[in-house]
């Protein structure tokens, strides 16, 4: 095992020449971010920006891995929300043509249009390291228990890659490694249902390619969806699509909620964003035509094979029950991978795992209604001086990240990282001002046929963040918003979180 030091050479290669640590000034070092999607790249950018030299570590094979997972699905937000205003620069000079700000983008286009060509400039281009899996995270020289000088110590990156495993230094670290490898289990109380490991080949990944390359696996058959964000909304509208020409497809919607299904549609008419309202209107009429089967208060106990089948146990109301099904579609969140970080002194909220700043202006159970407000280094930083979770890692468990939040996120880290402390406490988030939130749910307009996610959540409930600033009248401070801020946000049509509703 090696210790690199210096600066990158060329994409998908490691450091250089080799040095202790004794040899090395942190300021002469490189930034490791951790994480090729769109809040690393944006990182990236801005670092280049600030003059410092990004060093990007990514498990996938090429930018946007996760995502190109679910390429089929279209966005909530339109592009104009979706590019980071530092690597819109550093794509113009380029040729680049950057598509129509009003349009919603599939996973895959924002790949294609954006992505592959931000990786392709040169100066991102050399500072990208592909197959190459963040295993741990420390300070050179010292475990977590060691204080002495420990800010002045540069931090030391293990990566696993094509040439094995190698020790990188450098000056900051930015973990923008999202949650996506790290789905939620189907059990209760936030563990696996016995027997869930071994039944894997009946379950899916979270949003599966129903209509397009997996059709065959769900046309015909019994499917049951597990969930109550939009992950598993966009998949129930599909498999709609598909019970329209493959007779005998049953779909089955399984949720550990009972009581009212109000919350379980969302806000139609009255989400900021349209075609996220869409959604919930969308599936009330699935359910109400009898296309899916609603089955509420079911607390999955145990998943078994049955020959060629999955038999699904769950405790109800009414006693334990069965259900036999062909394929399972598990919509229950994500979760953040903190093994590789358990070296560094991290502050996080002990319910949504977020830097404890930020947990209670997302924690799910008290916000729904994406009152969430502008937010940057500040309330990112951890006692690890330097290090900063962004994107939807910096979210934990909680389900309301927009791409728009991680861009504003990165801008502010990277200038608390260059020494910049007035730049990074500017909140700079610009975001439509939607009003307070509602509880009515009302149909919505317009929307493309195609199943839409929340961008950068893909999984998750899909909340958006709020400008904060001026409330323009509207008295968000009564539904949700964080103490001592007035903002104006995304609303999703319910309030107060899931602890408003006296059935959850």
């Amino acid at each position: 095992m090696s210790i690199e030091a210096t600066s990158p050479t060329a994409p998908g290669t490691a450091f250089g020449a080799k040095r202790t640590t004794g040899e090395t000034s942190p300021s002469t070092l490189p930034v490791a971010v951790i994480g090729a999607g769109p809040t690393g790249l944006a990182a990236a950018a801005n670092l280049l920006e600030r003059g410092l030299t990004p060093i990007v570590f990514e498990q996938g094979e090429s930018v946007g891995a996760a995502i190109r997972q679910w390429a089929h699905i279209r966005l909530f937000s339109p592009w104009q929300y979706n590019i980071d205003p530092v690597s819109r620069r550093l794509l113009e000079p380029t040729g680049w043509t950057e598509p129509s700000q009003d349009t919603l983008p599939y996973g895959g286009e924002l790949v294609a249009s954006y992505l592959e060509p931000l990786a392709a400039v040169p100066a991102i281009a050399k500072a990208l390291h592909f197959n190459s899996t963040v295993t741990a995270v420390t300070r050179s020289g010292m475990d977590k228990t060691r204080t002495k000088n420990r800010d002045t110590q540069p931090f030391l990156v293990r990566v696993t890659g094509p040439g094995g495993t190698v020790d990188h230094l450098v000056r900051a670290v930015i973990d923008a490694s999202g949650t996506w490898s790290q789905p939620n289990p189907l059990g209760q109380a936030g563990l696996l249902a016995p027997g869930e490991d071994a039944v894997s080949g009946f379950i899916t990944t979270a949003l599966p390619d129903v209509v397009g390359t997996e059709r065959e696996r769900f046309a015909g058959k019994t499917v049951m969806v597990v969930g109550a964000g939009h992950s598993a909304v966009n998949t129930l509208i599909n498999l709609g699509v598909v019970a329209q020409t493959g007779p005998g497809t049953r779909i089955l919607w399984a949720v550990r909620s009972g009581g009212s299904t109000q919350r379980l549609y969302g806000g139609g008419d009255l989400d900021g964003l349209p075609a996220r309202g869409a959604l919930g209107s969308r599936l009330r009429t699935l359910v109400a035509d009898g296309v899916v089967e609603l089955v509420t208060n079911f607390t999955i106990t145990s998943l078994a094979r049955n020959e060629s089948r999955l038999s699904v146990g769950a405790s109800t109301p009414d006693g334990a029950r069965t259900i036999e099904v062909d394929v399972l579609v598990p919509a229950t969140g994500f979760r953040p991978n903190l093994d590789m970080l358990r070296e560094l002194r991290l502050e996080l909220d002990p319910a949504v795992e977020a830097p404890r700043a930020l947990g209670p202006l997302i924690d799910p159970e008290f916000h729904s209604c994406g009152t969430v407000p502008a937010h940057g280094a500040d309330i990112l930083a951890h006692p690890e001086k330097d290090f900063y979770l962004v994107g939807m890692k910096s979210y934990g468990r909680a389900p309301t990240f927009l791409l728009a939040t991680g861009y504003e996120q990165v801008r502010s880290v990277t200038a608390a990282i260059a020494g910049d402390t007035e730049a990074a406490s500017r909140l700079q988030l610009q975001l439509p001002e939607t009003g307070a939130c509602r509880t009515d749910l009302g149909s919505s307009g317009d929307t493309p046929p195609a199943a839409v996610a929340d961008s950068g959540a893909a999984g998750g409930s899909g909340c958006g963040p709020a400008t904060a600033g001026p409330a323009n009248g509207a008295a968000a401070a009564g539904c949700c918003s964080a103490p001592q801020l007035i903002t104006v946000g995304f609303p999703t049509g319910t309030a107060h979180g899931r602890s408003g509703d006296p059935d959850y």
